[in-house]
């Protein structure tokens, strides 16, 4: 049966975080609340972790998951390549309700599904996600909810959806602070596109790097490549599927055993090692900030 914790108690909330930080560890699925939806997540460097969540949510590897971060040089040890705009956006919306998706390093040991080689990377702006971030480091984290279900905007329909044997511990955060999803926006082209339509607005994004693709309606074609790096204002991409959340690009290479980063899992990376706002875990893939205001 499931662990439950009212993290509007102090002590609740402490228990409730040490006890899920621990689950993680274990490869087990927990719930936590967010700045927009409720979540459901896991060790992201576990493919048996994450093959649990996508089964436990009724999803196939190709709807693989986010990954959630407590911090901005988290996030840089997983991504290969920002693009033009993705350190301004960061700096701009991070912690909140943006997801990147970028290329990932391919040195790093993971499987979150048929990722073609990409992450959609998030920093959520909820303190008992950040908390929990900071103790286990990245986690596969998707809508607490069964596939194509409403997502869980409190506890208790993340509860009614998910029951109580798959999932180890859930973190009672209150009713969310918003039941809109986040914005999703692809860096792998030359101009950033919108794949899902979110809390951030086009206009905000925009504001940060001039020109950005929107998000296509039914029916219309992708443009070409060429033709997105030319760019204009109010454009739009094709609807993407149902999933927004999957990420595309090239394949990713195959990753041994030893290839995660030390950045990004487990191990001490000297600090003039890493490159700027690259990863710098203490104690076992903790990170040492959070917030927004470390760049």
């Amino acid at each position: 049966m499931s662990r439950i914790y009212d993290c509007s108690d102090e002590t609740a909330r402490k228990d409730g975080i040490a006890d899920a930080a621990s689950a993680v560890r274990r490869g087990d699925l927990v719930v936590l609340p967010t700045d927009t939806v409720y979540g459901i997540g896991t060790d992201a460097f576990s493919p048996t972790a994450v093959a649990g969540l996508l089964a436990t949510k009724g999803r196939g590897r190709e709807m693989p998951p986010p990954v959630l971060v407590g911090s901005m040089r988290a996030a840089m040890a997983l991504v290969e390549d920002l693009g033009n705009h993705g350190r301004d956006l960061m700096e701009e919306f991070w912690p909140g309700p943006l997801t990147l998706v970028c290329t990932a390093t391919p040195s790093l040991n993971w499987d979150l599904g048929d990722t073609k080689g990409t992450v959609a990377v998030r920093m959520p702006m909820d303190p008992v996600a950040l908390e929990l971030l900071k103790e286990v480091g990245p986690m596969a984290v998707s809508s607490a909810n069964k596939s194509g279900q409403p997502a869980a905007s409190r506890v208790e329909e993340a509860i009614e959806q998910l029951g109580e044997e798959d999932v180890a511990v859930y973190l009672d955060g209150g009713v969310s602070e918003s039941p809109v999803a986040s914005t999703i926006v692809d860096l792998t082209y030359a101009v950033p596109r919108v794949l899902r339509s979110g809390a951030i607005t086009i206009e905000q994004l925009r504001g940060v790097c001039g020109t950005v693709i929107g998000e296509l309606r039914k029916g219309r074609t992708r443009p070409k490549k060429d033709e997105e790096a030319k760019g204009s204002e109010g454009s739009e991409t094709p609807e993407e599927t149902d999933a927004p959340e999957t990420s595309e690009a090239t394949d990713t290479p195959e990753a041994s055993e030893n290839a995660r980063t030390p950045a990004a899992r487990g191990t001490e990376a000297p600090a003039d090692s890493a490159p700027t706002g690259s990863e710098a875990p203490v104690d076992g893939g903790r990170t040492a900030d959070g917030d927004r205001t470390e760049n």
